[in-house]
């Protein structure tokens, strides 16, 4: 058992319950315990396996490569639609681990299959996704925005055109777009943080609106 694991869910204020049971579970598997991005991560041969961490709403197990697991139960969720590989299973009652618990192990063995296999996430290419008219016409017009657009990172364009394009009226895309250009020009990507407030960097996890309180 990792001590920096151990001292994390030794400060929650919630979910300390149900992430005390998950991670017995997980170590249950014969997983090593290790701490990573400031939670939980279970690995096999240096492999990151599964993650168990808190959020506000739900508390959560997720696995690395869960896009390749058969989801048998149909109860994986994938966070975002520009998250391509992760998926996870979310919890907000102690006795939906419980009553999950052999579900879970089901599941977590079937990711270290995956991983003994060398099975691999095929990830869409940045050329796969389009890109809407509108951006096309702020490229054009201003140069600096399109250098700083291609010098973000391929998953923050991917993250930004699954945003713009997501709307359906060219009017609404002109708006997101004028609407996340400072952001772009700064190197942000669309849910990253940039007030510096925020526990699980670079993403946001709304400590900005203390600044408004």
């Amino acid at each position: 058992m990792n001590p920096k694991v151990t001292a994390y869910l030794d400060n929650l204020n919630r979910w300390q319950e149900e992430l005390t049971l998950l991670r017995k579970i997980v170590l249950n598997c014969n997983l090593t315990e290790a701490y990573k991005w400031k939670h939980p991560c279970y690995t096999y041969k240096n492999k990151n396996v599964v993650i168990i961490h808190d959020f506000k709403d739900y508390c959560a197990i997720s696995f690395l490569k869960g896009s390749l697991l058969k989801d048998t139960e149909g109860i994986l969720i994938q966070p975002t639609e520009n998250i391509q590989a992760s998926r996870q299973i979310r919890f907000t009652k102690l006795n939906e681990i419980k009553t999950l618990s052999t579900i879970i192990k089901h599941y977590i063995f079937e990711a270290i299959e995956v991983e003994k296999s060398g099975q691999k996430v095929t990830y869409k290419a940045l050329s796969d996704y389009d890109i809407p008219a509108e951006l096309e016409e702020q490229f054009q017009n201003d140069n600096d925005f399109k250098n700083a657009f291609s010098n973000l990172t391929p998953g923050r364009q991917k993250g930004y055109l699954l945003f713009f394009n997501k709307a359906k009226q060219s009017k609404t895309k002109t708006n997101r777009i004028e609407n996340n250009k400072q952001r772009i020009l700064d190197g942000y990507g669309l849910t990253d943080c940039t007030c510096g407030l925020s526990k699980r960097k670079p993403n946001c996890d709304g400590s900005h609106k203390q600044l408004n309180a």
